[in-house]
């Protein structure tokens, strides 16, 4: 440290006198105590006051400049050491030596910038500022083709420069997407596949630019999937196939790259890991199956994608995803059944899926997961069978098949998912099923369960679709007996206070259902029915020039309906309705205009 403090003191010296022999030493020197104790020898730097004095010395005609950048590349390893670099002014001269033609000099400074810039807000902005990233930027495109291990190295620097100056920051990435730095990055990673360093560097940078929504149309635009994909093929350790995954993962988010990536071969490439790792028990094994099989679902959310896959059913990437269904592995388990919710995204496919003996699949698989209860399990496989439940001709197919049954297993359950996916699950099966409505509608322990969640307000969702089933059961089943049960339960004043949700449908939804209420059984729904206000909310759906032709026709109808009941008759007469209904016989939709006069008819005679 002794021979470091006189070095630091002759450099201050030369340093003003330009005497260049002695500052070649004095260089070395402070290398050499940098390559030695980096952190005490950069401390020793800063006390000095030396950082300042370099910028005079990085000048481009000067033999030891080179040395002066590497310096400064050893000092900014330092993270205290950042702020400093900058506020001794040393970003200009240092992107001055950008445009210099000496390789070893574009080396060293690539570096010291790189450094400079990592994880500093300060000198990424005094890049930014000086016009650093445009430069470096031009270099690769001039230099990408040329496979020299020298150039490599350089490469390898500018590529990591660039990577250094925007991680993490949205308008940096932006601005070298703008740059058209992508295309030239995937013509290098294509070019110089077999430097490992060079690649990892390329891929780190892929990895910052594609989380940008802007950079996958670029990315889309060159053979980016074919190059990850071989890459991905040649691959043999876990790290590196981990760096490709974390660049494939937001680039997959994009459809056209989706397609991309799985007529390059992807897929098989996914499968294979999968095979490999299905009954590994190291750490990097499970995360690289979980990561496989994520992957693989992410490329079935493409509508192109999946169909292309799915090849009418008979497609061999469809069939190896049916065998992870019954597998011991839960990740497996799991991916299996959202990759068969991404299947199910037409009809087409959810009626071949259903004939094909799907369903049985995926009882079998809930049914191990009643005890085990694994939370993902359960809802991927609940979302699976949702889907399938949308075409009518398999509605009934899956009731037979003990589809209700085994959903009801899960009604104890706490997991606002599971409920949720479990409730539509049970909508889609009785949508137009009378006979499973009516079984359903009566089931006292299901209505209850429903009244409970329609409470959920932590849970819009839940809420929601609490909602919806129990208006679906009466207006499927249209049976008294449900409409019996779901007043001993409690639930006419949710189905109220549905009349009035921000969704026309479910609006609607809720009308039709009181409609079948006070058709069925106004005796034993008048209390509830007074209870929840139902004549005032009805009087502000018709008042509302908002609400749709069909709520305005559904509430009439609904209003003629409680006519027969004495106090639900006596509001509607202290509101005032004929005036609001009168108003609607003029209305632009027929429908809605006729029934205003059949019910001022009927509210004149009652009057």
């Amino acid at each position: 440290m002794d021979n470091l403090s006189d070095a630091l003191e002759k450099l201050k010296l030369a340093s003003t006198d330009s005497a260049t022999d002695s500052v070649e030493s004095c260089l070395d020197c402070l290398l050499k105590a940098l390559a030695n104790n980096n952190t005490e020898a950069s401390v020793k730097i800063q006390e000095m006051g030396i950082l300042p004095l370099l910028p005079t010395l990085l000048n481009p005609q000067s033999s030891s400049t080179p040395k002066v950048a590497n310096i400064i590349a050893e000092v900014a390893k330092n993270e205290f050491m950042r702020s400093p670099c900058v506020e001794a002014g040393l970003i200009p001269p240092l992107t001055q030596l950008l445009n210099s033609t000496d390789q070893e000099v574009l080396l060293q400074t690539g570096r010291a910038l790189g450094n400079i810039c990592y994880d500093s807000h300060e000198g990424r902005s005094a890049v930014d500022l000086a016009g650093g990233a445009q430069i470096v930027a031009e270099h690769i495109k001039s230099l990408y083709q040329n496979t020299e291990p020298e150039n490599e190295k350089l490469l390898t620097v500018f590529c990591g420069m660039l990577m250094n100056y925007s991680n993490d920051n949205d308008s940096l990435q932006a601005q070298l997407i703008n740059m058209g730095v992508i295309p030239t990055l995937v013509k290098l990673l294509g070019i110089h596949s077999h430097n490992t360093a060079l690649t990892e560097m390329c891929l780190i940078a892929f990895g910052n630019l594609a989380e940008l929504e802007s950079s996958k149309e670029q990315f889309a635009s060159t053979n980016i999937a074919e190059e990850l994909v071989r890459l991905f093929q040649k691959q043999t350790e876990h790290e590196k196939k981990e760096m490709i995954f974390e660049v494939l993962a937001p680039l997959a988010e994009n459809d056209v790259i989706k397609l991309q990536l799985v007529e390059a071969g992807l897929v098989e490439c996914l499968l294979e890991v999968v095979a490999h790792t299905v009954d590994g028990v190291r750490e990097e094994d499970i995360a690289q199956l979980k990561t496989a099989s994520d992957l693989m679902v992410l490329l079935l959310l493409g509508d192109e994608s999946m169909q292309k896959l799915f090849e009418g059913g008979k497609g061999s990437v469809f069939q190896r995803v049916l065998s992870w269904i019954p597998s011991h592995n839960h990740q497996l388990q799991l991916a299996g059944a959202l990759a068969i919710a991404n299947f199910a995204r037409n009809d087409g496919n959810c009626i071949h899926m259903v004939d094909t003996g799907i369903v049985q699949k995926l009882l079998e698989l809930l049914d191990r997961h009643v005890e085990e209860g694994n939370v993902t399990v359960q809802h991927a496989a609940l979302s699976a069978l949702r889907n399938l439940a949308i075409p009518v001709v398999n509605k009934s197919k899956m009731l037979s098949a003990g589809v209700a049954d085994m959903v009801l297993k899960f009604l104890q359950s706490e997991m606002p998912p599971v409920q949720f996916k479990l409730l539509g699950t049970l909508r889609m099966l009785i949508d137009t099923q009378a006979e499973a409505a009516d079984q359903l509608g009566t089931n006292g322990k299901l209505v209850e369960r429903l009244v409970e969640w329609c409470e959920a307000k932590d849970h819009a969702g839940v809420m929601g679709e609490s909602n919806r089933l129990l208006s679906a059961l009466i207006r499927h089943s249209k049976s008294k007996e449900v409409v019996r049960t779901v007043i001993q339960g409690g639930g006419v004043k949710h189905l109220v206070t549905m009349a009035t949700s921000e969704h026309m449908i479910m609006q609607n939804e809720a009308l039709v259902a009181l409609g079948l209420i006070a058709a069925l059984d106004l005796v034993a729904a008048e209390k509830d029915f007074v209870a929840a206000n139902l004549v005032s909310v009805l009087h502000k759906l018709l008042s509302d020039e908002r609400s749709a032709p069909e709520i305005k026709y559904n509430s009439m109808i609904l209003i003629c309906a409680v006519m027969g009941s004495e106090p639900l008759h006596k509001e509607v007469q202290s509101l005032a309705f004929i005036d609001v209904v009168s108003k609607l016989r003029a209305h632009e939709n027929k429908t809605v205009s006729h029934q205003a006069s059949l019910t001022e008819q009927r509210l004149t005679a009652q009057s």
